[in-house]
């Protein structure tokens, strides 16, 4: 079961070794380094070669321990490796921030059916795989622990030339439910956190010139996300001050779905 801590709004982790995948950019690092303002040991997986620099920057700049290790989501023995270095060096893992990426915007009647299934490998494959093996690992320990995707607001809404985007990020949304119902016996939290548009490579790639401007008129709050604002939210479902909710998928949207 999930079990009842008194709760203090500190959102700290300290002691806590958390895995951020994505974590050597955008909302990934802003979560990592959020994480580690509250005290956890941060382990840094990307694809990107640069997580060795962002896990030193990190671990400079909050003097906490960190590790930075080359994950590609599409690999199971890639995966394997990441889980294995961070019990290696930390003896555990008590939080998974699980956000890795891609998205290729095109018509539903023109895009091809191998950039679906790179979305689907990445977006949903990928981020189950690694689910499943910092899971396997969290029940073996008997702690429990926190899992956090990030989603997307086209996990629920129609979004123009989102088609791929939104099959895979549907997919993990449904994903983080099942995973809620069946892992709560071994006291693991799964949710999802779905931003709207976020400052970021990936928001730039897909917001541009007038689709940009006529997307912040839609908005209620007449911008984009930034990073730190969806690492906030990532980061109290990753505290027992959410103990008590699971299975859910918290959007961060400046109210554009209100409507």
């Amino acid at each position: 079961m999930i079990q009842y801590e008194k709760v203090t709004g500190d959102f700290r982790l300290d002691g806590k070794v958390a895995i951020v995948v994505g974590g050597a950019g955008g909302i990934g690092e802003a979560t990592a380094r959020m994480y580690a303002d509250k005290g956890a040991k941060v382990v840094i997986a990307d694809c990107k070669d640069t997580v060795g620099e962002v896990a030193a920057s990190i671990a400079a700049d909050y003097g906490t321990e960190t590790l930075g290790i080359v994950c590609d989501v599409t690999s199971a023995e890639s995966v394997k490796n990441c889980v294995e270095k961070t019990v290696e060096r930390f003896g555990e893992i008590n939080v998974l921030a699980n956000m890795p990426g891609f998205v290729e915007l095109e018509n539903a009647e023109d895009i091809s059916i191998d950039i679906v299934e790179k979305h689907i490998n990445i977006n949903a494959i990928g981020v189950f795989r690694v689910c499943q093996a910092v899971a396997n690992q969290m029940i073996k320990q008997g702690k429990g622990g926190k899992i956090v995707c990030v989603t997307s607001q086209a996990d629920f809404i129609a979004i123009d030339k989102h088609v791929g985007y939104t099959m895979s990020k549907a997919a993990v949304v449904g994903m983080i439910k099942v995973l809620a119902l069946e892992w709560a016996e071994f006291g693991i939290n799964v949710n999802g956190v779905a931003p709207t548009v976020v400052n970021t490579y990936m928001g730039e790639k897909a917001w541009q010139g007038k689709v940009k401007d006529d997307m912040i008129q839609k908005i209620p709050a007449h911008r984009f996300a930034e990073t730190d604002e969806i690492a906030a939210a990532v980061l109290f479902l990753s505290c027992k001050e959410s103990n008590m909710i699971t299975g859910e998928d918290l959007v961060v949207d400046g109210g554009f779905t209100i409507y």
